[in-house]
């Protein structure tokens, strides 16, 4: 089931951003390697009250004249007004009501969505501040005081966010089915190689970027199995309007990245991995999800002897953080090894899912810690006791120790690489969980 959205909306200056990491409670630290996936997200993963949303931030960009402030509001609303199940407005208490807050009202009333007001900077516990009030003037219900540096007000906001999202409904679709995600920036092929897959035009096909603008379910069976396609819209970088234009739309990628078992990650053959590519991997290797890497327009490729090997090693480099998943060139216009699509999705979907028994995972620890002794750190070394699976999609492997400091990331990469020699796991990312169980035999 995709999960609701809510978008915090505003004129600038007006702390949407700070109320975003509020509402998040996002780190400032980067934990994760994947270049350029945590630095400039602009959604984050919320939950309140046994409820989980996607919230969206559509601060970050100041235009430097009132004509190009009021376009890009004009956008902004739009987008958010497009992908949101319930929006949050945020004003300024002390700047009061202005003429952008009530342009920005006067789009959202045209919704028909559920709008909150959340006057901010309302940072004094207390009596109500009388200037809350003249906030009722923009025709969108009771406004709440808000502060986004303390906190205060929050909670009655997602309270409104909560009891205005769509009731929960579990996605009835057969466990048989695999459901595989398109995805990729504009241009690469995505609706070509659905339409070429279905055999007909199912998906309106246009070199304009950005032509699919809505996901779209298909379901689709052959003699390899039975699949749920889902073509999302494409992902790309231009001018500063525009890059934040299409990073809000991306919210309908994240969600079928979210959604589905498999993500076809499309590339441009010609062009190689570019800067955008990278972070569209980087979503859904984050989401732990078994991909393929299709680098399409194959048929415009000048060859050489080893162009398809040169191209894989480019690639390889170029993704090094997603060196399990398969590299597969096509041609969505031609049908070049398209049939081939199936069989390596049945085989990631396969893996992704697999269980490995505890004792088969213990072995191959006892091998793989006897070959390459664990790391020590002032005469204290590393003793790893145990591990087992704990979960699928992607697998998910529990390593119990004796000091979990010790346990450094070179080799939790080493013992995934022994895990990979013998069950392969080709196509999905593994995740690796290590608790520390105490000092016994230490």
């Amino acid at each position: 089931m995709a999960k609701p959205v809510v978008a915090i909306v505003g004129r600038p200056n007006v702390g949407k951003s700070m109320l975003f990491n509020k509402l998040t409670g996002r780190r400032t630290a980067i934990v994760e390697d994947t270049p350029g996936v945590t630095r400039d997200r602009i959604y984050g993963l919320c939950d309140w009250n046994g409820r989980t949303f996607d919230l969206i931030d559509t601060g970050g960009i100041e235009p430097s004249t009132d004509s190009q402030m009021l376009l890009f509001m004009r956008r902004q609303a739009e987008i958010a007004i497009e992908v949101a199940d319930v929006i949050i407005m945020v004003t300024d208490v002390r700047v009061g009501m202005t003429a952008a807050d009530q342009e920005v009202a006067t789009m959202l009333k045209r919704s028909k969505k559920p709008v909150v007001v959340a006057v901010n900077k309302c940072d004094a516990v207390g009596p109500v501040n009388p200037e809350v009030y003249e906030f009722y003037g923009l025709g969108l219900g009771d406004p709440i005081e808000v502060s986004a540096i303390h906190g205060h007000g929050t909670g009655e906001l997602l309270d409104f966010c909560v009891e205005h999202f769509p009731p929960e409904t579990e996605e009835e679709v057969d466990p048989d089915i695999i459901k595989v995600a398109i995805v990729g920036k504009p241009n690469v092929g995505k609706s070509s190689l659905l339409n070429k897959i279905l055999g007909h035009e199912r998906v309106i096909v246009s070199n304009v970027a950005g032509t699919t603008r809505d996901a779209i379910d298909t379901y689709y069976e052959n003699e390899s199995g039975r699949y749920l396609l889902i073509d999302t819209a494409g992902m790309r970088r231009k001018s500063k309007v525009d890059d934040a234009i299409e990073r809000y739309s991306n919210m309908r990628s994240i969600q079928a990245i979210d959604r589905c078992d498999v993500c076809l990650i499309l590339i441009d053959a010609n062009e190689g991995v570019t800067e955008q590519d990278t972070k569209i991997a980087g979503l859904a290797h984050e989401a732990g999800k078994a991909c393929i890497i299709v680098a399409n327009k194959w048929d415009t490729v000048e060859k050489e002897t080893k162009t398809m090997d040169e191209k894989t090693a480019a690639i390889r480099r170029d993704l090094g953080f997603m060196t399990y998943a398969p590299v597969l060139f096509i041609s969505a216009l031609t049908g070049q090894r398209v049939n081939r699509l199936f069989e390596a999705i049945n085989s990631v979907a396969a893996n992704s899912a697999m269980r490995i028994t505890t004792g088969m995972l213990n072995n191959i620890l006892e091998d793989a810690t006897a070959r390459v002794q664990p790391p020590t750190d002032k005469g204290r070394r590393l003793k790893i006791y145990y591990m087992t699976q704990v979960g699928v999609k992607p697998p998910h492997f529990v390593f119990f120790c004796n000091d979990a400091r010790l346990f450094h990331f070179s080799y939790q990469r080493y013992l995934e690489n022994q895990i990979r020699a013998v069950f392969g796991l080709e196509g999905t990312p593994i995740k690796i969980t290590v608790r520390q169980k105490g000092d016994r035999d230490a």
